[in-house]
């Protein structure tokens, strides 16, 4: 499927079930946001996309606790958790997602190497994490940010079907 056929079907799919969806990103820098928003009649389900490179915009925007930040660092599970419940609490949408990652090229450690992402879908039933390692050869910025927000997308898809 194209991140198009991706963000149609997720529309669609919302609207079938009158619900609303919300992201908060850092490594995608609004992608996730862009690709939702790319398909006709997203205004019904999408109300809120914020961008937060910084710790403190995290914990002002969304509510991350600085206690987190400090202890796990931006890129990890507990970040990407408190990002995608933080959103959908402030948005008053059914589905909260997010996406925390290191794009690269730089920034990377042995620890937390580029192509760390961790992504997060938020609904009333539960949070789910989930930790990717995109390391392929000649992986780039744009190919790190496009798996992550179409992973995130695959996600909520399969979620909705389940419902």
């Amino acid at each position: 499927m194209t991140q198009f056929e991706l963000s149609a079907a997720l529309v669609a799919a919302l609207k079938e079930r009158g619900m609303k969806i919300a992201t908060v990103e850092s490594c995608t820098a609004g992608l996730l946001s862009k690709i939702i928003t790319d398909a006709p009649g997203s205004s019904e389900v999408f109300d809120l996309g914020i961008t937060t490179y910084s710790n403190e915009m995290k914990t002002k925007m969304v509510g991350v606790p600085e206690e987190i930040l400090a202890a796990q660092g931006a890129v990890s599970p507990e970040t990407a958790r408190a990002m995608a419940e933080g959103i959908r609490r402030v948005s008053g949408a059914d589905i909260g997602v997010a996406t925390t990652g290191i794009a690269g090229p730089g920034g990377g450690t042995p620890e937390k190497p580029v192509g760390l992402v961790y992504t997060a879908v938020s609904t009333c039933k539960g949070t789910e994490v989930t930790r990717l390692l995109i390391d392929r050869p000649g992986t780039d910025r744009d190919t790190i940010r496009n798996t992550a927000a179409e992973t995130v997308l695959i996600k909520v898809l399969a979620l909705l079907n389940n419902m």
